[in-house]
């Protein structure tokens, strides 16, 4: 081959490279503030987040804070010192970023709260999520479904786990569940044995497994080894649901009780096949990380980001105008279509 066309080619080449990386330099770097990868669904967030931003052109900082408030501060602090232009925010506490984000507004840097809403901050343009209160009416219309309460009188003993009262969406799960639920306690259909009612009572710092199996245990020895039947757990999501079957099968000979979830984490995806737990919420993380996309994309390009809600979400200092996302109910009888054959696992992942 002629050496002139070859060297032309190359230079070429690299003309066309460098012209890649600045355009992609242009589009923008793009801040992506995660609270953990200790839970499977905030690395599948973040990484689907990072992929389809960096399709689009823009440089991704992506961070983990290891559940650490201060350790996110600090990367968000030097996100913003590192000029990083638009910043996505997964809050492990809702409370705790208003100072940093100070910071960002001062420096004009829009902000998207993603799934958990940033709270008492007037720095947070956007958010965006799935509805949220509808993932806990689901879970909630679930047991009424399971237990057929319109027909059957009962009474029902059910117990209750939800996530970190710091977490805003908590008031959203738990109080999406319990607008379905109350009316068959008051009715007597439903009981609560160990009298665990209250956000604050079933709560479960940090989402943590351990932490709601090591309750459960005490409630299940406190209430339920004279052999009473458990029948229902309304559990928030997918870690604490864990922890519920966890329990269940060391300390309880009982009925097998109903047991809700969130996430489709793998870890719990064979429970929902074999029936020990008996469905979770899908929220597709990459349905939201496309949304989320889209969003800043028209930011970057100076417009508005596309929204479906401007009355629900108040954090404090005003609605903030949000996206959400639909999610689905998933069972034995459809985890292989939403779970597999979309691609969203693989049937190795969950055996």
């Amino acid at each position: 081959m002629n050496k002139k066309f070859v060297a032309l080619t190359a230079a070429a080449l690299c003309v066309a490279a460098m012209g890649t990386m600045a355009s992609a330099e242009e589009k923008g770097v793009i801040g992506v503030a995660m609270p953990t990868q200790d839970l499977q669904r905030w690395n599948q967030d973040g990484e689907n987040m990072k992929a389809q931003l960096e399709e689009k052109g823009y440089t991704v900082d992506l961070q983990y804070a290891g559940n650490e408030v201060q350790t996110q501060v600090s990367q968000i602090e030097n996100m913003i010192a590192n000029g990083d232009q638009l910043l996505v925010i997964a809050s492990i506490e809702g409370d705790s970023l208003g100072t940093v984000l100070a910071q960002a507004k001062e420096a004009g840097i829009p902000v998207i709260a993603y799934d958990r809403l940033i709270m008492n901050t007037d720095a947070v343009s956007y958010y965006a999520t799935f509805d949220n209160y509808l993932v806990g009416k689901t879970q909630g219309q679930y047991l009424v479904d399971a237990l057929d309460l319109e027909n059957q009188d009962g009474p029902f003993n059910l117990e209750m786990v939800t996530g970190d009262p710091g977490d805003n969406n908590v008031n959203f799960f738990f109080g999406g569940a319990m607008d379905v639920l109350q009316p068959y306690i008051d009715e007597g259909k439903l009981v609560v044995p160990s009298g665990q009612m209250t956000k604050d009572e079933v709560a479960t710092a940090g989402w943590d497994t351990a932490t709601a199996q090591s309750r459960f245990e005490n409630i299940l020895s406190s209430y339920y080894a004279d052999g009473t039947n458990l029948d229902a757990v309304l559990a928030s999501n997918d870690s604490t649901a864990l922890g519920v079957v966890n329990a269940l099968a060391a300390n309880y000979t009982g009925e097998y009780p109903v047991i809700t979830g969130q996430d489709c984490d793998i870890a719990n995806v064979p429970h929902i096949v074999d029936g020990t737990q008996a469905m979770s919420v899908f929220k597709d993380t990459r349905t939201l990380a496309s949304k989320v996309v889209e969003m800043v994309d028209a930011i970057m390009q100076g417009g508005e980001a596309p929204v479906n809600d401007e009355e629900t979400y108040d954090n404090g200092t005003g609605v903030i105008p949000s996206y959400l996302c639909e999610p689905t109910p998933v069972t034995v009888d459809n985890y292989q279509e939403i779970l597999i054959d979309s691609g969203y696992y693989t049937e190795d992942q969950i055996q």
